[in-house]
């Protein structure tokens, strides 16, 4: 547990009583500058937060938040508002070329998505939008410039901070870059609160950011329960995706880029094989998901790194694949394999627990959270390939372990739905509501 902990740790119950007394926002304008709830996660800039809006986002509305999210325009064709549920409302918003525009670019259009935010404003009664909540650090300068005009708290969450990122860089790498360090710097000071993922992520706020402890609340991303479950078991998993039913089938999901380290699971398979060739001839390795990021320059990279290392042909590239889909994948594997240099939380994680698969991950970020070492899935100390083809032979040599590991999973996934972190999230929306009244009576304070 991070030392941090006790002072990041869950409101309780008799506290977050206490808050739901006081009013709650009724309607919220949320924030995703680069990255559209509407996309296909696990390509391009769609990822994990992707999912963590649109399942926050219903779950909000569903408890009487009506929630609007702003986003960059991407095609011509979108149309300016989108129903993504009730209660829910995406509005695109135009601010640079449609395609073609990287993130690294955005910086450049915040100007031009600030005034579409603001012109969506300008059309309702004044305090329509009761609280801003951004996500990410592009939209965190436009929610700051609109609370500021809108009179309304901010809340915030970073996803991924780049000091961080930078302290876990993969070979080859780029950093982010000063400009981004100096934007999270100014929405720490300027957000009313500040939301993690976990308590290492709040500590990490504090020690890198210099916030302010009392600023930062603890909440753990959640789960969709009803799309990730064990179901009807792996063998029918494996059967609709044709996959061998005898197979060790370790699992890689999520964009391909050097962060998400693919490239450590595909030369571990290699360090396992060379060891134990007889192993070949049962083995599957998926890797589903899409370049992203820096991984873009070299979109191919890991398709000829599998060539040179001789594995090729136990490796089969799928492209990303709707969350339904996503269920069964996890439901098919042996095991998850996520060798990340960098996780804020790690949803897949999660979601695999959820269908009663153990996870394979490096010991980063959220990752401890989210699986349980030895229990729910396994842990690896840095990013050496053959500490994760030693956990890979005792899966092969040890057919029951991925059955034992993945029912101690589902069960610990179980705390994490969604409806629990919508709740909690609420509560962070009245204290800091509460917060910036009393900031507002009292401004030298």
């Amino acid at each position: 547990m991070s030392q941090y902990a006790g002072r990041f740790g869950r409101r309780s119950a008799s506290a977050s009583s206490r808050l739901r007394l006081h009013r709650r926002p009724r309607r919220v304008a949320m924030l995703s500058v680069h990255t559209s709830p509407l996309h296909q996660p696990g390509t391009g800039d769609a990822g994990g937060m992707n999912v963590y809006i649109v399942e926050l986002a219903q779950c909000l509305a569903a408890i009487n938040i009506e929630v609007e999210i702003f986003t960059r325009a991407t095609t011509a064709s979108l149309p300016p508002t989108v129903e993504l549920a009730p209660g829910v409302l995406v509005r695109h918003v135009d601010a640079g070329p449609y395609e073609g525009l990287a993130k690294e670019e955005l910086p450049a259009q915040l100007c031009a998505f600030t005034h579409g935010v603001m012109q969506a404003w300008a059309g309702h009664r004044p305090g329509y939008y009761d609280l801003v909540h951004s996500h990410y650090w592009l939209s965190g300068h436009v929610g700051w410039l609109a609370a500021q005009r809108w009179g309304a708290p901010l809340v915030h969450a970073m996803h991924t901070m780049a000091k961080v990122k930078n302290a876990n860089l993969a070979d080859g790498d780029n950093p982010e870059p000063p400009a981004r360090v100096i934007g999270e710097t100014q929405i720490v000071t300027a957000a009313d609160r500040l939301i993690a993922n976990t308590a290492e992520e709040a500590g990490e706020l504090v020690r890198h950011y210099d916030a302010d402890p009392a600023r930062v609340a603890v909440v753990h991303p959640g789960v969709n329960l009803e799309r990730f479950r064990p179901a009807d078991g792996r063998a029918a998993a494996r059967a609709r995706l044709g996959l061998p039913q005898d197979a060790l089938i370790p699992l890689f999901a999520g964009r391909i880029q050097p962060l998400k380290a693919p490239d450590v699971l595909l030369r571990a398979v290699a360090v396992l094989l060379d060891e134990r060739p007889e192993l070949r001839s049962r083995m599957v390795v998926p890797v589903v998901g899409g370049p992203s990021g820096s991984g873009l320059a070299k979109p191919e990279g890991l398709q000829k790194l599998a060539a040179r290392l001789g594995v090729a042909d136990v490796v089969r590239f799928r492209p990303p694949v709707g969350q339904e889909q996503l269920a069964d994948w996890f439901r098919a594997a042996s095991v998850l394999v996520m060798p990340s240099y960098s996780e804020s939380f790690g949803l897949v994680a999660i979601e695999a627990q959820a269908t009663g698969t153990p996870v394979l991950a490096a010991a980063v970020g959220g990752l401890p959270v989210a699986v349980r070492d030895g229990e729910t899935g396994f842990l690896v100390q840095g990013h050496d390939p053959a500490g994760y083809a030693r956990v890979l032979r005792a899966f092969a040599d040890q057919p029951h372990l991925a059955a034992e590991l993945g029912a101690k999973a589902a069960r610990h996934a179980r705390a994490f739905g969604w409806n629990a972190s919508a709740a909690a999230t609420a509560d962070v929306y009245t204290a800091a509501t509460q917060a910036h009244r009393r900031r507002v009576r009292s401004p030298h304070g």
